[in-house]
């Protein structure tokens, strides 16, 4: 781990998201709140007594279908990476989402909603400096058929790419997108990219009881022809949104990364073990410089 030269920053004022979980179908209520330095993001319950913490964390992260839940003390919230994604996308590194539900609001199924909510608050800078992870060797999860690899580079960018690929839904079919991110490529490629399922999916999960609430407006419904009802705002809006995932679920690593990300027909279990490995990775570098430090400081 480094320390960087950015400054952290948070919110100059509270700001509130209003929607209903695509899950639950629950109206929530959601507000951003600024934190202190050193804080990070942290989600609070205010529907449950004693109002608990969740940190978001890649510690409390459990596994569960389609979505980012995080569990802490037993307290869960649940579809938090659109929320990560756009505190990570401006750079917003301390604040508290306090939420009246376990799960977010969907609003459009993308981070719009979150981001200019964020923008209206304002952002500021502190006193402190935000920790980087370099990626210094190349790392691979997953199998031949999904993975993520990352691999550094020469010019310390955080960059990533999205390689996906729906051979039997033709609609979608092969699509790639990727982008160095900055607040600029977030604000105008990544933010507005929604969430999308076949119609089979959709099917299912409505059998199943869920998504009662969500109609073809809320999400992309993709049939053979193509999303039902609901235009596309970018050809490759499915790869953009896989990417929008990405960045939410690394920011549980709570840091800075500088290295490229190249994804393919992955999700958000393996963004979650590549979080773990290149974090895992950091403390076995930093145990090995300490052991190399001390054995020098004896040798001389």
């Amino acid at each position: 781990m480094d320390i960087s030269t950015r400054q952290q920053a948070t919110i100059a004022t509270s700001a509130t998201v209003k929607g209903f979980g695509f899950w639950s179908g629950r109206d929530v209520r959601l507000t951003f709140r600024p934190a202190a330095v050193d804080a990070g993001v942290t989600f609070v319950r205010t529907d449950l007594p004693g109002q608990p913490t969740v940190p978001a964390s890649i510690r409390n992260r459990v596994q569960g279908p389609r979505r980012t839940t995080l569990v802490h003390n037993g307290v869960p919230v649940e579809m938090v990476e659109h929320v990560l994604a756009a505190l990570a996308g401006l750079r917003i590194d301390n604040c508290e989402v306090h939420v009246d539900r376990a799960e977010m609001p969907g609003c459009d199924g993308s981070s719009q909603a979150f981001t200019t909510a964020l923008m209206n608050a304002g952002r500021v800078l502190q006193n402190g400096k935000r920790q980087q992870l370099i990626v210094t060797n190349q790392l691979r999860v997953g199998d031949e058929h999904s993975w993520i690899t990352t691999s550094p580079n020469s010019d310390h960018r955080y960059r990533l790419q999205y390689d996906l690929d729906y051979p039997h839904a033709p609609a979608i079919g092969s699509q790639k997108f990727t982008c160095e991110l900055t607040e600029a490529a977030f604000l105008a490629d990544i933010s507005s990219a929604r969430t999308f399922v076949l119609q089979s999916e959709a099917d299912e999960l409505k059998r199943q009881g869920l998504g009662q609430r969500v109609t073809h407006q809320d999400v992309l419904v993709f049939d053979d022809q193509g999303p039902q009802d609901n235009p596309l705002r970018f050809e490759n809006e499915c790869a953009r949104h896989k990417t929008l995932d990405m960045i939410g679920d690394f920011a549980l690593a709570g840091v800075d990364l500088v290295g490229d990300f190249h994804a393919c027909r992955s999700g958000h279990r393996l963004n979650s073990q590549l979080v773990f490995a290149i974090l895992s990775q950091a403390v076995e570098q930093t145990s090995q410089q300490h052991t190399l430090q001390q054995s020098s400081a004896r040798s001389a």
